[in-house]
């Protein structure tokens, strides 16, 4: 474990070293990657100085037990040894995840699309739930919520909804809600009591910087057209919703959420990015899953994860056969126990490969 330690030492002196670079600091993508990993480095750095300091004391306990000529030496020793015994293992796994290669769009802020299947006016209320689920989970990590563009239901929630999340490691913890949800209740719009099936989807891209995606402005048709969501009359009567189409790959994003013409145009492009550079990452990642046999985000849209049962109240997420009969926390924003299951179920897929690797 030291050795390996090691060798991110000489990594994190050296990502220390170039993060002071005046040429680093100019080059604004290498800057924020290298800022980024020295994060990340210095968790590890921070746990390598634990580390040391356990097998230390391990080491000064055992030598002072061997002794044993004080007996309250001892006795203090026979403390310090077993608090040394408990927390190394705790440590060293803590570690090893830790050392998994990092995914670096896991920091990225997150673009998130739900669109209502099938189950027609109940679809959409179940997309509207959703939407409220996750806006009141991202309220709770305190991060941001900003609606790109929307289409309402006839009976309530949305036919399909675009919003962007921003705030630490969004990404990374998002992308685990991609695919298909299905919900099992009684609708509201059903008089015979009978349970329904429907279902949304739930599409979730790591958001693209400017330099990870160049669009080239020519291959970008650009359509105005009024808004037709609430704000009133001049919302109505402006044309300050934009669409923008991306003619080689047929592409689309608009946005109509904000009363500026500038302000949708701004972010019908940072989606119309987020959306190509997702285009390519769903190609290596669906290369990856398959190397790994992933279950847990092999990106596949069509794939049903999770069942939200109202009868038994019961959750389900069908990749690694969890239920929780918490329906409604869970439907209140109160995931973070499901995403915590599925991040260690990643994990542990991931520390296997590498050790296979290895």
């Amino acid at each position: 474990m030291l050795e390996k330690l090691q060798i991110v030492k000489q990594r994190f002196d050296e990502v220390s070293d170039l993060i002071i670079q005046p040429d680093i600091i100019t080059d604004q993508k290498r800057y924020v990657s290298l800022n980024k990993e020295y994060k990340d480095l210095r968790l590890l750095m921070d746990k390598r100085e634990l580390y040391i300091e356990l097998t230390e004391n391990l080491q000064e306990a055992e030598e002072i037990i061997a002794d044993g000529s004080d007996a309250e030496m001892v006795e203090m020793a026979k403390m310090q040894y077993d608090e040394a015994k408990e927390g190394i293992p705790k440590l060293e796994e803590d570690i090893r995840v830790l050392l998994i290669p990092k995914d670096p769009e896991d920091a990225k802020n997150a673009v998130v699309e739900l669109r209502a299947g099938t189950g027609g006016d109940e679809a959409s209320i179940f997309a509207g739930d959703l939407f409220r689920m996750y806006s009141k989970y991202c309220e709770s990590k305190g991060w941001k919520v900003d609606t790109v563009d929307y289409s309402e239901g006839t009976n309530g929630g949305f036919k399909e909804i675009q919003f962007e999340v921003s705030g630490e490691d969004v990404y990374g913890t998002l992308k685990f809600e991609a695919g298909v949800h299905r919900v099992q209740r009684v609708p509201q719009t059903e008089t015979q009591g009978r349970v329904h099936t429907s279902a949304a989807t739930c599409m979730v891209f790591p958001e693209a910087e400017e330099f990870d995606v160049e669009i080239d402005p020519k291959d970008v048709r650009i359509d105005f057209f009024c808004s037709s969501g609430p704000g009133g009359q001049s919302v109505n009567t402006t044309y300050s919703a934009v669409r923008l189409t991306h003619e080689p790959t047929g592409l689309v994003a608009q946005c109509q959420d904000q009363k500026s013409q500038h302000k949708n145009k701004e972010k019908a492009f940072k989606v119309l990015r987020s959306r190509l550079y997702e285009m390519e990452l769903a190609k290596k990642n669906a290369a990856d899953a398959e190397k790994r046999g992933s279950m847990v985000s092999s990106g596949d849209r069509s794939a049903k994860i999770r069942t939200y049962n109202y009868s038994q109240g019961r959750v389900t997420d069908h990749r690694i056969g969890l239920t929780l009969y918490d329906l409604q926390n869970i439907i209140n924003g109160d995931i973070q126990k499901i995403i915590d299951e599925l991040m260690l179920a990643e994990n542990t897929e991931k520390l296997k490969a590498s050790d296979e690797h290895l």
